[in-house]
This record gives C-alpha cells, sequence and structure tokens, in this order.
C-alpha cells in the first residue's frame, strides 16, 4: 500500500498538481495586494478620500458584550476585483495554452518515408509511395 502511494505521489501528474496549487496561492496573495496595496487606495482617492476596505454598513450596534453587526461591503469589492483579476489572468493563459496545443496538434500529421521521401501519415506502417515498412 505504502508503494502503490509513492508511486502515485511521485507520478507527474500528481507533481503538477501541487506546483500549480503553490504556483496559485503566491499568484492570490500577489493580486490581492495589487487590488488592496494598489489599486483601491487611487481609486478610493479619486472617489473622495474612501478606503474600501473600511466600509462598512452597521446592520445593529454594539451593546454590552456584543460587539456590532456590520456589513463589509467595502471588503466585498475588494474581494470581487481580486477574483475578476485572477479569473481573467486564468481565461488568458489558458486561451494560450489552448492555442499552443492546437498548434503542436495541426504540425505533426504527417512524417517522411526515409526511403522514397514521400510524405506519409505519421500512424502508417507502410509507405503507399514504395511499399516499404516503416
Amino acid at each position: 500500500m505504502i508503494k502503490e502511494f509513492k508511486e502515485f505521489a511521485i507520478k507527474g501528474n500528481m507533481l503538477d498538481l501541487a506546483v500549480g496549487v503553490v504556483i496559485g496561492s503566491a499568484f492570490g496573495k500577489i493580486v490581492s495586494s495589487l487590488v488592496s496595496d494598489v489599486i483601491m487606495p487611487p481609486l478610493g482617492l479619486l472617489i473622495g478620500n474612501v478606503d474600501f476596505s473600511k466600509k462598512v454598513l452597521v446592520l445593529r450596534e454594539a451593546s454590552g458584550d456584543l460587539g456590532a453587526v456590520t456589513l463589509n461591503y467595502g471588503l466585498f469589492i475588494n474581494n470581487c476585483l481580486d477574483f475578476l483579476i485572477i479569473a481573467f489572468s486564468i481565461f488568458i493563459i489558458i486561451k494560450q495554452i489552448n492555442r499552443f496545443k492546437k498548434k503542436q496538434e495541426s504540425e505533426i500529421t504527417t512524417k517522411e518515408c526515409p526511403f522514397c521521401i514521400s510524405s506519409i501519415p505519421l500512424k502508417a506502417t507502410k509507405c503507399r509511395e514504395c511499399g516499404s515498412d516503416q
């Protein structure tokens, strides 16, 4: 059982997934910093000295030991912008990968016969021009 787990963990797909999770996490932190530290402060300044991270709607004031009940719509706006930037970035990356895959698939469909130098299908076992085995 340990041997099977070792084989599973070492497979390329598992390692690719682990690398993807780590890179995705780091990318998420970068985008969050971009939104909260670079995009939102100038936007808040343009709107009128607004700090979106502190924008709340108080639903119930604090009383005694109970804290206030608030709707933190400013943080929600920041998180929505985070999501949009990450989703758009992933869309662009996937689009480029798919275009590369299509290009790669369409390029390799034939091979050259080593005997008569004619173009034959990649999966051919016999050349249709000279009859040689491939």
